[in-house]
């Protein structure tokens, strides 16, 4: 495929400033065009940061930036109009459901309609479908990606795709659009020494073609061109809340208590013996000494009432004797009257 000519990168105390404090600062580098650069640093560096301002994706917030004859952040709508990006978590991820001939089919439409010139959009369908075909063609040449050693050919997922294979394919869809520069991220995740040499090996052959190679690494190769980013030292601080303090409030004053509530309140301090019974303790609370004056009253009551139930029930038996004498005076009337009929 023909070979764009690179884009010079150049910055000069270039720093990017978020919500949180700086993701990156002081970055200084000097690159030439077809130029392997390889961002390296500690996780949370701001290394990802730096890729997406250096292709017009973030905009920096201090220092000097100049991509391919641009300077950032005046002209980021043109930077991102020569840049392309590789796999870039997050931001340019492929869709793990479609197969490798569909991502394919699908860059090389984008790329006709909205990269291509209107003459090229009028042109017969043949023709257009030829000049796809040739895109994709060497897109997969320039990457190495042989699609008959896939699983399933060009039909296979993208979930069934090695790492080092999606690597190939999302170059080679970023390298359809001719860029200057080609920015990946993470090029070396999850590789073993191998695949890793395979990787840095491809990287190394498109920046030799003519496209600039923006790459984050863990490991950098030889011959690239290294710029480190450290976590930056100064961290924007969280604002510090100031209470305004309250005014002192003025107690109330106490309202006097009254007997009741002293009574209790002297009955509640006033100390328990632990050694006394709660009989004793009730015997002497003055509903104990009410109960005893009640209870005695009943019991003057009941004794009365016995004395009451004697006198009736010796009244009972006089009348029962005077009752029996009555009968007995009855009999005696009756014999005597008898008598006296039978001697008549």
């Amino acid at each position: 495929m023909d070979s764009p000519h690179g884009a010079a990168v150049a910055t000069e105390d270039f720093g990017l400033k978020g919500p949180r404090g700086w993701a990156f600062r002081s970055v200084d580098m000097d690159a030439a065009p077809g130029s392997l650069i390889a961002l390296t640093g500690p996780s949370g560096s701001g290394r990802t940061c730096l890729l997406l301002a250096l292709t017009g994706r973030m905009r920096p917030t201090e220092g000097r930036a100049e991509v391919g004859g641009a300077q950032l952040p005046r002209k980021m709508a043109a930077v991102r109009g020569f840049c392309a990006l590789g796999p870039v978590p997050g931001v340019s991820d492929l869709d793990p459901a479609l197969t490798v001939a569909e991502h394919l089919r699908e860059r090389a439409l984008l790329q006709r309609r909205f990269d291509g010139s209107l003459r090229a959009l009028l042109r017969p369908r043949a023709e257009r479908a030829d000049t796809a075909r040739r895109l994709v063609d060497e897109a997969l040449e320039a990457v190495e990606l042989d699609l008959s050693a896939l699983p399933r050919g060009e039909r296979t997922a993208v979930r069934d795709l090695e790492r080092l294979e999606e690597l190939r394919l999302s170059t080679a869809l970023a390298l359809m659009g001719r860029p200057r520069l080609l920015a990946v991220d993470d090029a070396d995740l999850k590789l073993s020494d191998p695949d890793r040499a395979q990787a840095w090996r491809l990287l190394a052959s498109v920046a030799a073609s003519g496209t600039t190679v923006l790459a984050v690494c863990s490991q950098p190769p030889e011959g690239a061109t290294v710029v480190r980013t450290d976590v930056p030292e100064e961290t924007e601080q969280p604002p510090v809340t100031r209470q305004t303090p309250r005014p002192p409030e003025t107690p109330e004053p106490e309202k006097p208590e009254k007997p009741e509530k002293a009574n209790k309140a002297n009955k509640a301090d006033k100390p328990t013996d632990p050694s006394r019974s709660a009989d004793e303790d009730a015997d002497q609370s003055p509903g104990a000494e009410v109960d005893e004056d009640a209870k005695g009253a009943d019991d003057r009551h009941g004794k009365a009432d016995d004395r009451h139930d004697k006198a009736d029930d010796r009244h009972d038996k006089a009348d029962d004797r005077h009752d029996k004498n009555d009968k007995k005076d009855k009999r005696e009337g009756a014999a005597d009257a008898f008598a006296e009929t039978g001697r008549a």
